[in-house]
């Protein structure tokens, strides 16, 4: 697949959508001193072919008394069992995050609780689902980068 071309308006639209999904596009065209009609012609085209995949909120956890993250390393009896621990993996509402890997571990967990209390319990039910071999869990002491800009930005300047 070829890759989309990209000038300097559509950067620094996207720029401003990385910063607030819900910006409206008048408040956009009036920063770039273009348009409302160019910003929604071009974020069309951006999600038209899928450079733009719907559009994300972001919740203070901790806000909601969930400050506890961990991250869960997965050991699986045989890869074949992937997608059925996967399945049950999705059922555990505090996993927000999985992915399979190479490696050490077979799935790679991020999960959110509202403490150590409440992790155990999470760990514990990843354990126990079949074809689990054990786990081995980091605790999240500060989440300090979290910034999508910066790969944006150098990606920017490879193309």
């Amino acid at each position: 697949m070829a890759k989309f071309k990209l000038d300097d308006t559509d950067h620094k639209i996207l720029d401003m959508l990385i910063d607030n999904t819900r910006i409206p596009f008048t408040d956009i065209a009036k920063k770039l001193k273009i348009s409302a009609g160019t910003v929604h012609v071009r974020v069309r085209k951006m999600e038209e072919a899928n450079l733009i995949v719907g559009s994300s909120l972001t919740i203070d956890y901790k806000k909601l008394g969930y400050s506890f993250i961990a991250y869960v390393g997965i050991f699986l009896n045989k890869t074949s069992q992937t997608h059925f621990v996967l399945e049950r993996i999705s059922e555990i509402p505090f996993v927000t995050v999985a992915h399979v890997t190479t490696g050490k571990f077979n799935l790679f967990c991020k999960i959110r609780a509202k403490d150590t209390s409440q992790a155990k319990s999470i760990i514990y039910q990843i354990d126990d689902i079949d074809g689990v071999t054990r786990t081995e869990t980091m605790i999240s002491l500060e989440e300090s980068i979290n910034d999508k800009k910066r790969l944006m930005h150098s990606i920017f300047k490879e193309i």
